[in-house]
């Protein structure tokens, strides 16, 4: 599988909304990064959650290391609100 079609993998990549939302917000507002920093924030944020998550998992000795779309859902489900 190429790189870029595994970042496309929902399986792989947890914050591939974030990505593409951010995308977008370049996409609409002609590449001016300065109106799309709450997008950017937001991705960076659930990068940092999704990390920290598969960092204990690995240290726990869980495969995979990050959790499937699946798994990631009874995640976020089980938190009060989203972490990002």
């Amino acid at each position: 599988m190429s790189p870029q079609r595994k970042m496309r993998d929902v399986d792989v990549n947890p914050c591939l909304e974030e990505s593409d939302a951010a995308a977008k917000c370049l996409d609409v507002n002609n590449y001016q990064r300065d109106m799309c920093t709450l997008y950017f924030h937001r991705y960076k944020q659930c990068r940092k959650f999704w990390h920290t998550i598969m960092l204990k998992r690995r240290a726990d000795g869980v495969n995979p290391a990050m959790p499937t779309a699946e798994e990631r859902k009874h995640i976020l489900a089980s938190s009060e609100n989203l972490p990002y």
